[in-house]
């Protein structure tokens, strides 16, 4: 038998990596079938094997249970088009009770013994009854997932402010805390609803350039302080660290200067 190697398999294009031992020939872009707390369920190996040694391991990871075939990924394609109808199904069915719970997604496992229906609720949800009629028109293991916002918007998808599709879907596997201190860093204004992302939280790509914008500031002046411009001692208002640019009082006159045109030392690293 081969040495076990480490295989990191995501089930989504920005989905959250997961890893398992192998010690089967894959390489990046391969499907595998891999047993989850979910069940069976079909995989992409999201880069090269690597040795499991180099790794300080506290619990021992799940083997992957074989290389996906031309039926596997046949099975989960049809699984997908089956999901739609189910959410369909299950929205008809949730109509019938008293019941605050919106479905946002249904999802199957690969060989189709659970069905996960997730949704979103204000409050907690009694579903007793409901999954009684669920497990018998579905005939199989049934989840109801509540969800939060951020993770509705993930499932769901969209167009960002930006024009670009969310950030969670397209880049993030999983999220990450965002606060508003992180919209002061990159001197926005605090205004909510325009730093809020479609999911009505705060935007994740302020999360995403925040290190960017620690960086690069510490390029520039403290806003507050004094640092020379064309040998006058003038007061610093603000920072454009796009475009390298400063904003100072020059005796009354509030103009934007480059960065390269004032002299000043920096004393700190914030």
């Amino acid at each position: 038998m081969q040495n076990l190697r480490l295989a990191s398999v995501k089930f989504k294009n920005a989905g959250k990596v997961y890893y398992f031992s192998t010690d089967l020939e894959l390489k990046k872009g391969d499907y595998v079938v891999v047993e989850t707390a979910r069940g069976l369920e079909l995989g992409e190996i999201s880069q090269e094997l690597m040795e499991i040694e180099k790794f300080n391991l506290d619990t021992e990871l799940k083997p992957i249970l074989r290389l996906a075939d031309q039926k596997d990924v046949e099975a989960y394609k049809k699984n997908l088009i089956d999901a739609q109808e189910a959410l369909i199904t299950c929205r008809d069915i949730v109509s019938r009770y008293d019941v605050d719970m919106q479905l946002t997604n249904c999802e199957f496992t690969l060989d189709k013994a659970k069905v996960i229906f997730m949704y979103t609720s204000d409050e907690r949800v009694d579903f007793r009854e409901l999954l009684k009629e669920l497990a018998t028109v579905f005939r199989c293991r049934i989840e109801l997932r509540q969800i939060g916002p951020r993770d509705k918007a993930k499932v769901i998808g969209g167009i960002g402010t930006c024009g670009l599709p969310l950030c969670c879907t397209s880049l993030f596997g999983e999220f990450n805390g965002v606060s508003i201190n992180m919209a002061k860093n990159q001197m926005l204004a605090i205004n909510i609803e325009k730093i809020s992302g479609a999911c009505g939280r705060l935007m994740c790509c302020l999360k995403y350039e925040d290190e960017v914008y620690t960086i690069e500031k510490q390029r520039f002046p403290k806003i507050g302080s004094r640092v020379k411009y064309e040998g006058k001692d003038v007061k610093v208002l603000g920072l454009n660290v796009i475009n390298d640019l400063v904003k100072i009082d020059n005796n009354g006159a509030i103009i934007f200067v480059g960065l390269n045109e004032i002299n000043f030392k920096r004393l700190d690293n914030n």
